[in-house]
Parts: C-alpha cells; structure tokens; sequence
C-alpha cells in the first residue's frame, strides 16, 4: 500500500514538473543573451539555436575568424563582439558594449560558456601557473563577466547560466579544470541564492564528456607531453616512462567516447534560457546521468576504487 502511495505521489510530482518546464516565457524575440566563447563547440551552437528561434544574440568571440565565421551561419539579428575573459579591460568594453544594445530592457540571459582545458596533468608535473592559466579563464573569468553584467540581469529579471562539468562533481584528473569546475559550482550556488530575491534565476550545465575543441586532441597531448619534458629527473623515475605512455593512451580511449551531439547540451541551455520553471542543474549526456551522478553520491572510498581502475600505475609505488 505504502509503495502504491509513493510511486502515485512521485509520478504527480514529475508529471507536474513536466508540465511546469513545458511553459516559455513570452516574448522571445524581444530578449537579448549575451553567449561567451561562441567560436566553436557549445556556445557556437546555441548563439545558432536561438537565432534560429528568433532571440536577439549577442555572440562573445575570441577572435574575429570565428565572429565572421557565426556571423555569415546566422540571421541579421545576431551580434558579435570580441571578448577575452582574462582582460578587465576587454570585459570592460564588452559589457558597455552590451549595455549600449540592451538600453532599458536590460539582459534576459548570460551564458558563461568559454572554458579551456589544457593544460590537464597529474598535478604534480604542472606548476602554478598552469594552474592559473586555466583558473583565469574558468572561474576568474566567468566571475568577472557576471558581475560585470548583473546589473543588466537584474534589470530584466533574466538568467544565468554557467557551464560548469561533470568535473565539478567529481574530480579524477590533476591540472586546474576539475578545480575551476567545482569553483563554478560553488560560485553559481551562492549567486542563485543571492538574485532570488531580485527575480534572477541561476542554472549549472553540467554536460557529461562530448566532442569539442576544449578536448582537441593534439592539444590535451602536446599539453601532457610538454609538462612530462619540465619535470626533474626524479620525478620521472618516480613515474616512469610507461606512466607516460599509460596516460596517454587512457587519454585517447577517453577523446574516442566522447558524444559528437552537442545538441544534448545546447538543449538544456536553451531550456534555462527559455522555460518559465528553468531546473537549478541541467546534466547532460548518458555518462553523465549514468555513471557521473550515482558516481558522485557514493562514499570516497568506494570512488577512488572505480576510478583508479583505469588509470596508469607510477614505476615507484609505495
């Protein structure tokens, strides 16, 4: 009886949600979202998406290539803009740039999608300031463009969203990613909180592992390879030349699983954007909701036993 009560009750409640998040906000074609790193990958494929559907897109690039590029793809409506997070000065000028197209209306939607991954390596072949190369554009980065824009938020009642990871769940490779991650999911937890009050809604993507250029493959090697050639000769004894190689073939099983769909994540983006009742988190992609979640709910110990499963084992082990 007690089972039949639960499973009534859980059915209403996912039916009510369901019906809840079928509902758009109105007058969509009247809202402005500014999309960062829309050179490529997820953010070049959503400032496409909604063109497509009639918003007004303000696309954040990093070089003029890919803005020409999205540019000559996309509908009169969108507008690029160059815009390097790292720069005070550039998020400085993108944001009056913004400010000048919004006027009055204000900003319906942010999307913090630029990212970078490289380079990624067990942490102690890198240094600092590999650490902060990909903190700076990460979380520095996203964090400067928000705050830089939320007044224009908060005037529209609009979102953000930011593209956090899988990696922000669960962390099983050194180098700065995994930690910008986590820090973009603490950063849009206190956010959320903070814009409640004002009418603001705060999303985190968190996409499962698919195919982009932050996961180019002769990058993420070059990376790893460079950082190997920089450590003493202790400490490649300690690891050993077969470590190296270990690593770099797990790195390449890794690249050949990933999802070619990006729209599996545009679409949730597109729905925190769009939907009356956007979600707090969106995950995104089957590894994701399969192995990533449960993954980041069961004990330490029992996570270090999985994930060292694969990994490559160091010459000198205690």
């Amino acid at each position: 009886m007690w089972l039949f009560v639960v499973a009534a009750l859980t059915g209403l409640f996912l039916l009510r949600r369901w019906h809840r998040e079928r509902q758009t906000v109105p007058g969509l074609p009247e809202k402005f979202v500014l999309i960062t790193g829309c050179d490529s990958g997820f953010g070049n494929a959503l400032a496409r998406a909604l063109d497509a559907r009639g918003l007004r897109v303000l696309a954040a690039c990093l070089g003029e290539r890919g803005a020409a590029e999205l540019r000559a793809a996309a509908s009169p409506r969108l507008q690029t803009v160059l815009l390097d997070v790292t720069s005070s000065r550039s998020v400085a000028a993108a944001a009056a740039w913004v400010r000048e197209r919004v006027g009055e209306r204000g900003l319906w939607g942010l999307v913090n999608n630029a990212g970078i991954a490289v380079p990624t390596a067990p942490n102690e072949w890198l240094s600092k300031a590999d650490f902060a190369k990909v903190l700076d554009v990460n979380l520095l980065g996203l964090i400067e463009v928000t705050l830089s824009l939320l007044p224009l938020v908060r005037r529209a009642q609009g979102r953000v969203v930011n593209v956090s990871s899988m990696m922000g769940r669960v962390s099983f490779v050194g180098g700065g990613y995994c930690v910008s991650k986590f820090g973009v999911e603490a950063f849009s937890d206190s956010l959320r909180l903070e814009m409640r009050d004002f009418g603001v809604k705060v999303s985190v993507i968190e996409p499962g592992s698919f195919r982009t250029q932050i996961v180019n493959k002769e990058n993420m090697e070059n990376s790893l390879i460079s950082a190997w050639e920089r450590l003493p000769e202790e400490t490649k004894a300690s690891y050993g030349e077969k470590y190296l190689k270990e690593f770099l073939a797990v790195m390449r099983k890794a690249q050949k699983s990933c999802s070619p769909d990006l729209r599996l994540v545009t679409s949730c983006m597109e729905h925190a954007l769009t939907s009356r009742c956007p979600r707090s988190r969106y995950s995104a992609g089957w590894d994701a909701k399969l192995f990533f979640i449960p993954l980041s709910y069961l004990p330490s110990a029992l996570t270090d036993v999985l994930l060292s499963w694969s990994r490559p084992k160091p010459a000198s082990r205690a």
